[in-house]
């Protein structure tokens, strides 16, 4: 099919395969992820040859995954190999054979493209402007560091999380002594890149070992969102967690929730990889990405430049605006209204929402609601839930929630009902004024209420019994009048001035 693509993720530890659909927005979409636990690291004898047993893995799990590509009948596929094929010495070889016995066309990354795929991922889905990256995979490990959303330095360090067991653990798990030896390498490593050191800017992991890392942590924290893209933790929550994986026996840490049984024993040498990169760069925070190399190859074929901050949460947005069918000319006049509405009050002194606030206030008017697209009775249940738990590119887990409380607003019972799990994320301050914010939404909302576009103007002026909102229409408007009166009381308590609506 014309809309659906493959790419194959030939790494040292793991073989992926994973199918995407362009969606109605034309982005691409995951919709399979076969992966095999191939170890072909382990398959690179003394020579750097990759053995005769290390080719029958190689060929025969790709062979499987043709059976798949073939199935779907993919418009493309593409297929990369990364470390341990690149690290072998009859890598040309392997690249025929492949060619031969499956037919994909496998392409060896150089160290730079394995580093630069990761970094046009991350600075394509994340908010951040400057950070470091850093890939462990089974046989190397990436990092770079970005500013302005700009690669300016990278580096490909020749070990990873397979080779760093094999280097230094003699059994499942290292000893106390082998850990030490393992520590002063790691060091060692990371001394040789003066870049890095005292950035205190946030490091962006990418790939299993990152993913693994955050799985755990959300399971011990009884983490309430879904969703592992953007989750962030501190210095401080990877220390505590290398703690406690140091302290599990193999057995308990191969049924250690969050943790792929086959990288159990790969945990320990990742996690202290991350511990040192964040204490050698004194990291503000550890932020996971899930976009890495396999997404950078698709942004370089679609010519993706580095996409400014606005720009992937504009995407986003629109994203969900076409997924969920959203009337955006409703939309438009909605959020008209309610900049109207802001101004006046602004201007009265009633409120004072800065920028950065009337951009909030926006972006929730583009996705207010949007749940009425299964089922309009209970929209305001099925909004929260979407925007809490669907990955958002450009929004970070707390501004996604904000996101959700504001635009699923219904009233203060239903709203502290969402909002109850997460008080401790915010002040009371701030959850008051998510609740005016969705107040104004909904009754923005209201004076469009039969999508006519029948509001032309609205002037606010004080009088003795209170704020008098002068609305002009273009034609009648009983049910736009009708629905305002119901939803002004919102409002009102909010802002504590009674409000009289006079439709002209």
């Amino acid at each position: 099919m014309k809309d659906k693509y493959g790419i194959i993720d030939i790494g040292s530890n793991t073989m992926r395969l994973v199918i995407y659909k362009r969606d109605k927005s034309g982005r691409l979409k995951e919709m399979e992820n076969v992966k095999s636990v191939a170890r072909l690291r382990n398959y690179l004898n003394h020579d750097e040859y990759l053995t005769e047993n290390g080719v029958h893995k190689l060929i025969t799990t790709l062979s499987s995954f043709r059976a798949i590509t073939d199935f779907h009948q993919l418009a493309e596929v593409k297929c990369v190999a990364t470390a341990t094929i690149r690290q072998a010495a009859n890598r040309e070889e392997l690249q025929e054979i492949v060619q031969n016995e499956t037919g994909f066309s496998m392409r060896i990354l150089s160290e730079y493209e394995e580093a630069y795929y990761g970094y046009l991922a991350v600075v394509n889905t994340t908010p951040f402007t400057e950070g470091i990256t850093i890939d462990i995979g089974g046989g190397s490990t990436e990092i770079t560091y970005f500013k302005d959303k700009e690669l300016m330095e990278y580096h490909s360090f020749p070990f990873g999380a397979l080779s760093l067991k094999k280097l230094f653990v003699k059994s499942e798990l290292p000893t106390q002594s082998e850990q030490e030896e393992m520590k002063r390498f790691i060091e060692s490593q990371f001394q040789l890149l003066p870049w890095i050191r005292n950035n205190r800017i946030p490091i962006i992991g990418i790939g299993g070992s990152a993913r693994n890392m955050v799985q755990i942590d959300q399971a011990m924290k009884n983490y309430p969102l879904a969703g592992l893209h953007l989750y962030e933790m501190s210095p401080e929550d990877i220390q505590v967690l290398g703690l406690y994986v140091k302290s599990l026996s193999f057995d308990q840490l191969q049924k250690l929730e969050g943790l792929s049984k086959d990288r159990a024993e790969l945990m320990l040498p990742a996690m202290m990889v991350f511990d040192e990169l964040v204490s050698i760069t004194k990291a503000t925070s550890f932020v996971l990405s899930r976009k890495g190399l396999r997404e950078g190859v698709f942004f370089e074929s679609m010519k993706n430049p580095a996409t400014k901050a606005a720009n992937i949460l504009t995407d986003s947005i629109d994203e969900l605006a076409k997924d969920f069918e959203i009337n955006m000319e409703n939309v438009n006049q909605v959020t008209g209204i309610l900049m109207c509405m802001l101004d006046e009050l602004n201007r009265l002194k009633v409120l004072s929402v800065n920028e950065h606030e009337r951009k909030e206030l926006k972006r929730a008017a583009n996705v207010f609601h949007l749940g009425e697209y299964i089922d309009a009775e209970s929209s305001s249940q099925h909004t929260f839930y979407l925007l809490a738990n669907r990955t958002i590119d450009g929004l970070m887990h707390k501004e996604r929630l904000k996101l959700a409380l504001i635009a699923s607003f219904k009233n203060k019972t239903v709203f502290k009902q969402y909002a109850n799990p997460f008080r401790k994320w915010f002040t009371e301050e701030e959850l008051r004024a998510f609740r005016l914010y969705g107040a104004m939404l909904k009754f923005s909302y209201s004076l469009n209420a039969t999508k006519r576009n029948v509001v032309e103007k609205m002037e606010v002026t004080r009088e003795s019994k209170g704020l008098l909102f002068h609305i002009k229409t273009r034609q009648p408007a009983d049910a736009e009048e009708y629905q305002a009166e119901r939803q002004k009381k919102h409002l009102e308590k909010l802002i504590n001035h009674p409000i009289h609506l006079r439709f002209i």
